[in-house]
Order: C-alpha cells, then structure tokens, then sequence
C-alpha cells in the first residue's frame, strides 16, 4: 500500500459489512484497508500489529464488543474510532467512547461520504505542518528538535526516544501520534517500535540471517520488519532517482 496514505481496520462479524466499507472506500484513494476482524479479539490483536489510522467498528460481534475494544485498549490509545452498528441506542455511549461517528447500517453513499469528510480532516488537524519542531523537556528546560535533524525514533516505555545526530530526548508521546506528526517529513515505520527518516538512510545491508537493516549515516542501525522491507527499498530507490534528476 506504498500509494495510501491512511491506513484503514475494518472490524465486523458480517462479511457483507465489511464488504460495503471496503467497496465504498475505494471512492477515497488516499485510505487503504490494511485489515479486517470478525471479533473483537482480533480487533485487538490488529491495532497492535497493523497500526491503523482509522478502525470502522460494529458494536456487537463475538467475544469483546466495540465499547469493550476501546475500555481494554483506552481511548488514547485508539485510531479514529468510526461506529459501524445496526442499533440507534448506542450512540451517545459511542460519542462517550470518543468515536469520531456513528453510522447505521446500511448506510448511504451520501452519509459515507460525509463521515470520509470528518475523518481526512481529523486526520490533517492531527498531523503537524512540516518541518515543525517537536519540542522536548530536558533539565535544562525546553528545547526545539528541528524534524529534519531527527534521525529516527524509538518506542521507551511510556515515552518515545528521538535520536538525532549529536544526542537522543525523550518525549511522552505515543508512536502513533509521531508517526502522524512526521510522516509528511519522510519518516517511515521500520517495525513497530522504530520510526526513520529515509534522508538519514546511509544504505540498506543484509546481516548474516538476510534480515534488511537500515545504517544510518551516524553509523546506527535499524532493523526493517520483513513486511516493510518493499516499502524501504522503494523509498530508498526514488530518492536515488530524485537526485540523479535533480
């Protein structure tokens, strides 16, 4: 999905519900649909591993329904939360629950279309403009991090460590929403606890295990999960291309 630039979850125990949202996503080229749950276990299990910017969830399906996914979860660590239910009841528990919308089943075109509306506009506030610094506490008070002198990034516990070339801070900030800030600076995720700016990419090896590694030019490296590798290597292949035109 190296075209897409949100990710999509679509979690619903009706393969027809899932294939309505799948259909009709397709209007919206800049969504990609990364996954799809029945339960609301695998719901769980697929924000870890997949890392959507936006989940469509049914309220009841087997095991763990949606109010459940998100109390387990928390809300701060949700996507975009996008009800997908047949019952009117449950909407204001769903704007409790911090969902962005509540669609009925079936839905309209026309309602889809004006939910896609919130969610690109979500996901655009959320993002910060490029190039912004992050600003980071140390002892000696705060400091601007300029996003271009910020090699990668690395999930710490409750924090998130940003290494630059001269030193590393941390900050308490989950990896999606840096993900969502640098993304439109050429950061890309290298496994689910890394993020790297492809600018600071040196070359790509292999190690003995044929594992993809990323050195950086301050001589750092960074493992590429298996399925990020044709992500990369494209990345890598267009920027040679940019500067040989350049």
């Amino acid at each position: 999905m190296p075209d897409r630039k949100w990710r999509v979850l679509i979690a619903d125990d009706e393969p027809a519900a899932r294939l309505g949202v799948r259909q009709r996503l397709a209007a919206y080229p800049e969504f990609g649909v990364v996954g799809e749950c029945r339960e609301g276990r695998q719901v769980l299990s697929a924000l870890d591993e997949l890392e959507p910017d936006v989940v469509f969830l049914d309220i009841q399906m087997p095991g763990l329904d949606g109010f459940e996914v998100i109390r387990r979860r928390t809300p701060a660590r949700m996507p975009i939360v996008v009800f997908l239910t047949a019952y009117e009841q449950f909407a204001l528990r769903a704007f409790e629950a911090q969902a962005l919308d509540y669609l009925l089943k079936p839905t309209t075109d026309a309602r889809f279309a004006t939910t896609m509306t919130r969610v690109a506009a979500q996901l655009r506030a959320g993002a910060a403009p490029r190039s912004e610094p992050l600003i980071v506490t140390t002892s000696r008070g705060a400091v601007l991090v300029p996003v271009r002198e910020i090699d990668w990034i690395e999930a710490a516990g409750n924090y998130a460590r940003i290494w630059t070339a001269r030193r590393s801070y941390l900050l308490r900030t989950p990896m999606r929403v840096l993900e969502r800030r640098v993304r439109g600076d050429g950061f890309l995720r290298a496994h689910r606890r890394a993020l790297v700016r492809v600018d600071a990419i040196r070359e790509l090896v292999r190690d003995g295990e044929s594992n993809l590694i990323a050195v950086l030019g301050t001589g750092q490296r960074v493992p590429i999960s298996r399925r990020r590798r044709g992500t990369f290597t494209l990345a890598l292949r267009r920027r040679g291309e940019d500067g040989a035109s350049g």
